[in-house]
C-alpha cells in the first residue's frame, strides 16, 4: 500500500514497499520527464517537487529510500544550477529518465553557463564535513551511482548527470 503524506512530519505512516517499475508488460509507457523551469531558486523548488511527484507516479514511492535520495540529487543539481549556472533571461532544463528494466534513474540538469565547470569533491573535502556550504556534489557522489558532466552539444552550457541504481528487494 502506498500513501502520499498529508504531512511531511507526521510519522504514523504506513511503511511502504518499494515496487520496481513494470518494462515488460504489453505497452510500456516511456519513462521520461522533461521540462525547463526559471533559473531562480522558485525553479529549483518546482523542479523538484515535479520530480517527486513523477516518480511516485513511475512506481517509486514517497517515504522510500529511493525517492528520497533521487529527490536529493535533483535539489542539488537544480540548486548548482540556479547558484552557478545562472545566466540572467535563461532557464535550466531537467530531465528524468527511467531506463527500458525500470531499475535506473537517470537525472539530468542543463544550464546555458559555459564557463563554470562542476569539479569532484576532494579527498580532504570528503574527510572534513565542517564547511556546510559546497557539499551539493559530495552528496549526489554518496547517493548516486555515477554521475558527470559533458557541455551541452545544441548551444553554450553544460549538462550534469547523475544515476541512480534502485536496490535490490526480496522476492516474494
Amino acid at each position: 500500500m502506498t500513501t502520499k503524506p498529508i504531512n511531511p512530519t507526521d510519522a504514523a505512516q504506513p511503511a511502504t514497499i518499494y515496487a520496481p517499475l513494470q518494462a515488460d508488460s504489453p505497452s510500456p509507457q516511456p519513462r521520461t520527464f522533461e521540462m525547463r523551469f526559471t533559473s531562480t531558486p522558485r525553479g529549483a523548488r518546482l523542479a523538484r517537487r515535479l520530480a517527486a511527484v513523477r516518480l511516485d507516479a513511475w512506481g517509486i514511492p514517497y517515504g522510500t529510500d529511493p525517492h528520497g535520495a533521487i529527490v536529493l540529487i535533483v535539489a542539488e543539481l537544480t540548486a548548482n544550477a540556479v547558484q552557478h549556472g545562472h545566466v540572467p533571461g535563461r532557464d535550466f532544463h531537467l530531465s528524468l529518465h527511467a531506463t527500458p528494466d525500470g531499475r535506473t534513474i537517470r537525472v539530468e540538469v542543463t544550464d546555458t553557463r559555459a564557463e563554470r565547470h562542476p569539479r569532484r569533491p576532494t579527498a580532504l573535502e570528503e574527510a572534513d564535513g565542517a564547511d556546510e556550504a559546497g557539499r551539493g556534489l559530495l552528496l549526489v557522489s554518496r547517493l548516486a551511482t555515477c554521475w558527470d558532466w559533458h557541455p551541452r552539444p545544441d548551444g553554450p552550457g553544460k549538462t550534469v548527470w547523475a544515476e541512480y541504481t534502485l536496490p535490490s528487494w526480496p522476492q516474494g
